[in-house]
């Protein structure tokens, strides 16, 4: 419903950002960043809803079912961009812009239907997020050899990772043995609401820091910051506050901005062949990679089928990429809208399609 407000609000129908009450240059821009604090706060309240020793028993399947996601939609992507008559750096950047898979939008169905904690759903979070790490690497990877040549990308590469491994350690070191301990000594402190600004801080620490300092996505570090916030004797009292926050004005911002960025009528005819194709790649790719993945992994038929699924959903990581990849010439605005559509697209059909294999057992058994 929210993204569906904001496909109506936008310049696809009535483009009330545009209307001449509405003068502030800046309002677009302003919405766009209370958007990315709405998918930061809900990355940070997943991880929140989870157990570290839960997320560590998926490891196996998580691993599996991300990397041959990923792997598979992005060389169906690839196949796809070059059948359009794309050149090889192009396609494959399409299919590096197709890979990575929405964590938001699966997350906050699970959420709504009490399945998050559950195999499938802490194996999603896992999944997704080895997902977007790997879109987030792949990327910096092309970028570095596409524009810097091999020797340099090659460098640049390995410094990447090297930055990642250091970010992770940081990130792991102060949230297992400073973060628990600073929440109980601000949560006795005589401030008002010391406890809930603290959290909020931290989470926008994180994701500054999995950013800047590690090369990763911004979500990546506030996913980080609920899993350790998890750990506290506070979690309750930390998830009340920010839920109140999150929900009530950042993550609907979120969605409807998704609506906002789109310009369904920038889509030509061949564009509308290209979404249809976008569309059959991610379902079946996700559905084939990722259930194979959880399959391999230990996971029972059923519940690989509902893994595959839960990957489909494109989002925030995707338009970003698209953002990087529009500023850089890899992509024109026909592609961009298509890309934008595609996100709209994946995240209406995903949350009525995992209420459907989700009814038909009981994950949490």
């Amino acid at each position: 419903g929210e993204v569906l407000a904001g496909l109506i609000l936008g310049p696809s129908v009535i483009n009330f950002l545009n209307w001449p009450v509405f003068t502030d240059a800046h309002l677009g821009e302003t919405i766009t960043y209370l958007a990315e604090v709405g998918v930061l706060l809900l990355m940070f309240i997943a991880g929140l809803d989870l157990h570290l020793n839960d997320l560590i028993k998926t490891g196996k399947s998580a691993v599996l079912a991300g990397s041959l996601g990923f792997l598979l939609t992005m060389g169906m992507g690839y196949i796809l961009a070059s059948i359009f008559g794309y050149e090889t750096g192009q396609a494959l950047f399409i299919g590096l812009l197709l890979a990575p898979t929405s964590i938001g939008i699966s997350a906050q169905t699970l959420m709504e239907l009490n399945l998050l904690r559950c195999k499938v759903g802490t194996t999603l979070l896992g999944a997704a997020a080895i997902d977007d790490t790997l879109g987030v690497l792949g990327v910096s990877l092309f970028l570095a050899l596409y524009f810097g040549g091999t020797s340099e990308g090659v460098t640049s590469v390995l410094f990447i990772l090297l930055r990642m491994g250091l970010f992770l350690v940081f990130a792991s070191v102060y949230g297992f043995w400073i973060l628990p301990k600073a929440a109980q000594i601000i949560e006795k402190l005589q401030i008002s609401q010391g406890l809930v600004a603290f959290t909020f801080i931290s989470v926008l620490f994180y994701a500054w820091a999995a950013e800047a300092l590690g090369q990763m996505a911004a979500i990546i570090g506030a996913f980080l910051a609920g899993l350790f916030f998890a750990r506290c004797t506070c979690r309750d009292k930390i998830e009340s506050g920010v839920s109140s926050i999150a929900y009530g004005i950042f993550v609907p911002i979120f969605f409807i901005n998704v609506g906002l960025a789109a310009n369904v009528r920038h889509i030509t005819a061949s564009g509308f062949v290209l979404l249809i194709g976008m569309v059959v790649v991610v379902l079946t790719s996700k559905l084939l990679g990722a259930g194979l993945g959880g399959r391999i992994g230990g996971m029972a038929a059923q519940e690989s089928i509902q893994l595959g699924f839960g990957m489909i959903p494109r989002g925030e990581v995707v338009l970003i990429i698209a953002a990087v990849g529009l500023m850089e010439g890899l992509i024109d605005t026909i592609i961009f809208s298509t890309i934008v559509v595609l996100v709209i697209l994946t995240s209406l059909i995903t949350p009525p399609i995992l209420q459907v294999v989700f009814s038909t057992s009981d994950p949490c058994d």
